[in-house]
C-alpha cells in the first residue's frame, strides 16, 4: 500500500521560510516522480513544484524561484522548502505520488503577521 505523510508545516510570519517533508513507503521511490500540491481557503487544490525519478524539477509560475524541491533517494523523502512566504501561500499542501494517485493527509502552512 502506498503512503505519503506530510510534515513540517506551520505557523510563520510574511517573509519566512518553512521547510516541508514527504515521507514515502509502499513504492520503489527511486523509480517515482513526486508532486506537491496545494489547496488555499476557497480555492481549488493546484500544482506546486514535481521532482522527477531523475531530479529533474518544475515548478508553478507562482513559485517565481521562491520554492524549492528535492528528494532524498535513501530515506525515500521528498521535500519542499518555501521562501519569501506571503499569506497568499497559507493552506493545505499535500504530497502526490501521481503514477499511483496517491495523496497524503496534508500538512497545514498559515502565512501571517
Amino acid at each position: 500500500q502506498v503512503r505519503l505523510v506530510e510534515s513540517g508545516g506551520g505557523l510563520v510570519q510574511p517573509g519566512g521560510s518553512l521547510g516541508l517533508s514527504c515521507g514515502v513507503s509502499g513504492l520503489t521511490f527511486s523509480r517515482e516522480g513526486i508532486s506537491w500540491y496545494r489547496q488555499r481557503p476557497e480555492k481549488e487544490r493546484e500544482f506546486v513544484a514535481h521532482v522527477a525519478r531523475g531530479g529533474t524539477t518544475n515548478y508553478a509560475d507562482f513559485v517565481k524561484g521562491r520554492f524549492a524541491i528535492s528528494r532524498d533517494n535513501r530515506k525515500s523523502i521528498v521535500y519542499l522548502q518555501l521562501n519569501k512566504l506571503t499569506p497568499d501561500d497559507t493552506g493545505v499542501y499535500y504530497c502526490n505520488a501521481p503514477a499511483r494517485s496517491a495523496w497524503g493527509q496534508g500538512t497545514q502552512v498559515t502565512v501571517s503577521s
